[in-house]
């Protein structure tokens, strides 16, 4: 984290002297973007960094789904289970997914190439089932399209 702190220090300068506190999210973010996911040893130097209780960051990880805490594999497949996507069939992709992936949600294949999660909503009911894989939205899966999905991906 500590290669980050040029470009944090930049960030500070937007905001009012005693909002450190407000860059939590930020930091948090640019962390992830540069590891992949948040390591225990960033929360606290990030807390330090930041003069903030260790407790803030840790429920910032905690509460967004987005930041993670342990490596991902190559492909990041999210599947919402949100009531819209579950009343359009999300609970048979999911469990499609983890049969045809070979891994519960939650967990990252041996060889690393795809994590699966289930999330609370990708935001996107209206073109529900919803599949994210990394940054992409699939939207209107089916399980038909779903292989089709999973075979593209090298």
């Amino acid at each position: 984290m500590k290669h980050l702190i040029p470009e944090f220090e930049q960030w500070k300068k937007r905001f009012p002297p005693g909002f450190d506190s407000a860059m939590v999210m930020l930091c948090v973010r640019r962390i992830q973007d540069d590891r992949g996911f948040v390591a225990d040893s960033d929360v606290g130097e990030l807390a330090a960094y930041l003069g903030v209780p260790r407790i803030q960051i840790e429920e910032v990880l905690s509460y967004y789904t987005q930041f993670r805490r342990k490596p991902i594999g190559r492909w990041h497949v999210q599947t919402c289970r949100n009531v819209t996507c579950s009343m359009r069939g999300a609970e048979k992709l999911i469990d499609h997914l983890a049969k045809k992936i070979g891994v519960a949600p939650g967990n990252t294949t041996a060889d690393g190439r795809f994590t699966l999660s289930t999330v609370e909503c990708l935001g996107s009911c209206g073109t529900a089932p919803v599949v994210m894989v990394n940054d992409t939205y699939h939207e209107n899966m089916s399980i038909e399209k779903l292989d089709e999905l999973l075979e593209g991906l090298k």
